[in-house]
């Protein structure tokens, strides 16, 4: 209920215009400012390790809370030095790496999309094949703490082929597959989504890939969004570490078909099992 009337009052406000907005902006930054004071305390009071991100999902610049969550990972991991490399940005005013850009983190981001040289997003289309060119072009660490992806289409396939390694990976999964479903779309070097469910890929092929590369899934935002991935030599003591039928969230909003929620139209092209 509480959720429903913050988006009723952002959407008046919104309709105000520009002073509107400045008025959410303001508000955001002061609620985070507040949250954090009572997450520094409750963790003070818990200690130990993480047993569910999602009570601090926070919102300032994300859009499903990850601006918390984050906070919260690296409160319990520590940061090295503090970079960032996250693409599909769309123009950076809404993303995982924007607040840490802001408390002086250095980074990358990237979008195929035109943005104004000021917004510092970097107009790049990524695929499996250049994904790496790029990141020595833009002189990405070979190890750094964040990697956000967000693609609406080849997550899958770009992070299968990037040679780094980020402590912390950040990445869209398509919640319209249950989590005992191995799903991804077919690689397409120019794959542009389309709006429909056709995109991306489930949560457990992306929890086997991250085992692959070294990595353990501790959680996924409560919009059914984002999933959220640490190094797994990081992960001892600091994260309860789950199955990934609790730490799945579904759609919060959209159809149910087959008993899962779908929040797109549905497409008639196939997924690959994996």
């Amino acid at each position: 209920m509480l959720a429903g009337l913050k988006f009723f009052v952002e959407g008046l406000l919104r309709k105000t215009g520009f002073f509107g907005k400045i008025v959410i902006v303001l508000y955001k930054k002061f609620r985070f400012v507040c949250d954090s004071v009572k997450f520094e305390t409750a963790w003070a009071l818990k200690g130990g390790e993480i047993k569910n991100i999602n009570a601090f999902e926070r919102w300032v610049y994300s859009q499903n809370g990850e601006d918390g969550i984050i906070q919260a990972i690296f409160r319990q991991i520590g940061t090295t030095n503090r970079f960032f490399a996250e693409f599909g940005v769309e123009d950076g005013k809404q993303c995982s790496s924007r607040l840490l850009k802001e408390r002086g983190w250095s980074g990358l981001m990237m979008d195929a999309s035109d943005n104004s040289p000021a917004s510092g997003v970097k107009k790049e289309f990524i695929t499996a094949e250049n994904i790496n060119r790029l990141f020595k072009k833009y002189r990405v660490p070979k190890e750094f703490d964040l990697l956000g992806i967000d693609l609406d289409g080849n997550d899958y396939w770009v992070w299968k082929a990037i040679r780094h390694s980020p402590r912390v990976v950040v990445i869209e999964y398509n919640a319209g597959f249950a989590p005992d479903e191995s799903r991804v779309i077919k690689y397409n070097q120019k794959f542009v989504w389309d709006k429909t469910h056709y995109f991306g890929a489930s949560l457990l092929a992306l929890a086997k890939l991250g085992r692959e590369k070294g990595y353990t899934l501790v959680g996924c935002d409560n919009n059914g969004v984002n999933a959220f991935f640490v190094r797994s030599d990081l992960v001892k003591g600091n994260f309860k570490v789950n199955g990934i039928e609790r730490l799945y969230r579904p759609f919060r909003h959209g159809k149910m078909i087959n008993g899962v929620r779908i929040a797109q139209p549905l497409s008639n092209k196939k997924f690959l099992e994996v």
